[in-house]
């Protein structure tokens, strides 16, 4: 049963808010708790990032679909599955519930409620690895979405969890993220001035999953 709309607005602005809170909220314990040891950190960042995603997806997926994430919600709404009209509020509360979450997670250790990021993620290494993260998480999505909400949740915290290492940029993979790690300079950090380009290099992996995806698998009302 579809749910009413500001129902589902909520639930992206809480479910983006938890995630926010896990992946900021969680590099900075590593980083504190590492001693310096960069491997170490990103490891329980990652670990904390996977097991959040597979929680939330299955806590929300059933209100709002569970995206926490614009490019997913612009793809579906490219495939029919989202009203374009219910695209704004979705990014909108997905912007807000994030950096919500990044600004408890600083709070919640002591820091200030926003500082913005010194990290430099920059060079055409770091773009390319935001374009292969977000299609393929995209593709996952994508692939998976027939399956059951749990297989969903598996398959996408498991992605995420393994493109933290085989990506030059740790996969941030979603411009809600990315807009929201810029304010706070920790270990999860981005610069806002780095920001956009990997927002752009987001949009054209999610771009092109979406239409790799309408012909792999096409809606079922076109089959």
């Amino acid at each position: 049963m579809r749910q009413p709309l500001a129902k589902r607005v909520v639930a992206e602005a809480l479910g983006t808010f938890f995630l926010l809170a896990a992946v900021v909220g969680s590099g900075i314990m590593a980083e504190r708790l590492a001693n310096g040891n960069t491997a170490l950190a990103l490891l329980a960042n990652t670990a904390a990032t996977g097991a959040a995603l597979v929680a939330l997806i299955i806590a929300f997926a059933e209100i709002s679909g569970a995206h926490f994430n614009p490019v997913v919600t612009l793809s579906f709404a490219l495939r029919d599955e989202l009203l374009w009209s219910e695209v704004p509020l979705y990014v909108l509360a997905q912007l807000g519930g994030g950096v919500a979450g990044v600004m408890a997670a600083n709070v919640m250790f002591g820091l200030p409620v926003v500082f913005m990021s010194q990290h430099s993620r920059t060079g055409m290494a770091q773009l390319f690895s935001e374009f292969i993260a977000t299609l393929g998480l995209l593709s996952v999505i994508l692939a998976a979405s027939r399956s059951t909400i749990a297989v969903v949740a598996i398959a996408v915290g498991a992605y995420i969890t393994s493109a933290y290492w085989f990506t030059a940029s740790t996969s941030f993979a979603n411009p809600a993220v990315t807009v929201a790690r810029s304010l706070s300079d920790t270990f999860a950090g981005i610069r806002p001035v780095d920001a956009p380009g990997f927002i752009l290099a987001q949009l054209a992996g999610g771009i092109v999953a979406t239409v790799l995806f309408r012909w792999l698998m096409p809606a079922r009302d076109n089959e």
